[in-house]
């Protein structure tokens, strides 16, 4: 897939900035005649947005695909190594997971032997979330799978282009 821009899609820079084209149309086959024009699509952020994490998701799912985990899946892994005795309900809040979807994801993690849940040490009502041994060697090696992607997305984006996109990230995401 490769983008272009049509001709008079530049965007107005401001002072010091360099002029950069607005991909309009996007190559969807091998052919080259074979392209869809996106129009006021071309310029929504969201959309752009949303296909830059189709791509990277694209990728990082073939990559984990080896050990048998999802993106999700290594998140939970991720939290849970990182924040023994997280509850259930903390952790699907953190993700931003459906407390349905999540406890079929525990589920299926726990069945392949990767996470057990236990009572919390404060409050035997609440389950709380380990690794397993499995578990923590099946993380490890995603991490080093993980790290690779993430060091392919940085390549792409330069080492300066890597801060100026986490600033303007964290500005979409502060509240207004």
């Amino acid at each position: 897939m490769s983008l272009s821009a049509a001709p008079g899609d530049a965007r107005r820079a401001t002072p010091g900035e360099p002029v950069l084209p607005r991909p309009r149309t996007v190559r969807v086959g091998v052919d080259e005649s074979s392209a869809v024009n996106y129009g006021e699509l071309a310029d929504s952020v969201g959309f752009l947005l949303r296909r830059a994490q189709l791509s990277v998701l694209g990728h990082l799912i073939g990559a984990l695909a080896p050990l048998e985990l999802r993106p999700a899946q290594f998140s939970v892994l991720a939290l849970i190594e990182a924040n023994p005795d997280l509850g259930q309900s903390e952790l699907c809040e953190a993700l931003g997971i459906q407390r349905p979807n999540f406890v079929a994801m525990l589920d299926e993690l726990e069945s392949r032997g990767l996470t057990k849940r236990r009572p919390s040490r404060l409050d035997r009502r609440i389950k709380t979330l380990v690794l397993t041994p499995k578990g923590t060697r099946v993380f490890r090696r995603a991490v080093t799978v993980h790290a690779a992607h993430e060091a392919r997305l940085l390549r792409r984006l330069g080492a300066s282009g890597r801060s100026q996109f986490e600033m303007l990230l964290q500005r979409l995401v502060e509240p207004d």
